[in-house]
């Protein structure tokens, strides 16, 4: 069989084009190049001036990080010849130039893998814990197989995409990935975090975004309403709320988040697919059930 290709996708509203350049520059100087580079301006109006072979793509609106990645991955499969689609942040930087050939590697080795996860650390090589994807992980450098990945950085096989469907366009950000490799799970993908892919990114909080609390409280509903077979759904949530009163220290966060829980239970956060209880069994035995 032919080795597979990567396609490179970026989303940027515009606002990095410094970080956004550096980027590409590190895309470029991979030992295995990409076959076809995307970025899409998320709402910017204009992109700014691209490297040669890179394709822009320009939305009028911002569609966050699900609508934009959705627009990144039609217009890689319409060229014809992407197999894995690497999403990065347009902040993000690829330090070393074997990322693709060893992301390339992986894949090719295992016809079942749907999802690899790339570690991110900061300029001190330091990786924060909410980026483990694992419960009580403290080792960011033990890798294998999860139930989640990193949006910063990550591979998706295209025939994986091509059978579950992209991401979730409701959602526009955060939660996205828990909801797409619930998917890939229980179809029968694998989902592998692999620390030896670094992706640098400056060390942020998600509690930067004004809009956090409510769309974490929202999506985490919609999330469960989506995928988990009944029984599980209240105590996904409940166990979710409980979290969430123990670790919020902000009156105004804790109004926001539980607005967003009113919201998701009103609205509908796209078509429900209950997970199989064998689903159910592999998480657990992975280390994470799908209820917390």
């Amino acid at each position: 069989m032919a080795r597979p290709r990567v396609g490179v996708a970026v989303l940027t509203m515009g606002t990095r084009p410094a970080e956004l350049r550096a980027l590409l520059d590190a895309v470029a100087r991979q030992d295995e190049p990409a076959s076809r580079i995307v970025v899409v301006g998320n709402g910017t109006g204009s992109l700014p001036a691209l490297p040669e072979g890179v394709t822009g793509v320009e939305l009028p609106e911002n569609r966050g990080v699900s609508g934009g990645r959705n627009v990144a991955i039609e217009t890689l499969r319409s060229f014809g010849d992407v197999d894995i689609v690497v999403d990065l942040d347009d902040d993000g930087l690829l330090v070393d130039t074997d990322v693709f050939r060893r992301l390339v590697d992986l894949y090719e080795a295992d016809p079942r893998l749907g999802i690899v996860s790339f570690r991110i650390a900061d300029e001190t090589g330091e990786t924060q814990r909410r980026h483990v994807p694992r419960l009580g992980a403290k080792d960011p450098l033990r890798g294998g197989e999860v139930t989640t990945f990193l949006g910063g950085g990550h591979g998706l096989s295209m025939p994986m995409l091509d059978r579950i469907g992209g991401w979730p366009e409701d959602f526009f950000f955060t939660h996205e990935e828990t909801d797409l490799a619930w998917r890939a799970l229980d179809a029968g993908w694998k989902v592998l975090y692999a620390p030896e892919l670094l992706l640098q990114h400056p060390r942020t909080s998600p509690a930067r975004h004004a809009v956090y609390y409510r769309m974490t409280a929202r999506n985490r509903v919609w999330l469960a309403k989506r995928n988990l077979p009944v029984p599980l759904v209240p105590v996904y949530l409940g166990v979710w709320t409980l979290l969430t009163l123990a670790r919020t220290r902000s009156l105004p966060g804790l109004k926001a988040w539980f607005g967003g829980f009113a919201e998701g239970v009103r609205r509908s956060g796209g078509p429900r697919s209950p997970m199989r209880w064998t689903t159910v069994l592999r998480m657990t035995r992975l280390g994470r059930p799908p209820v917390i």
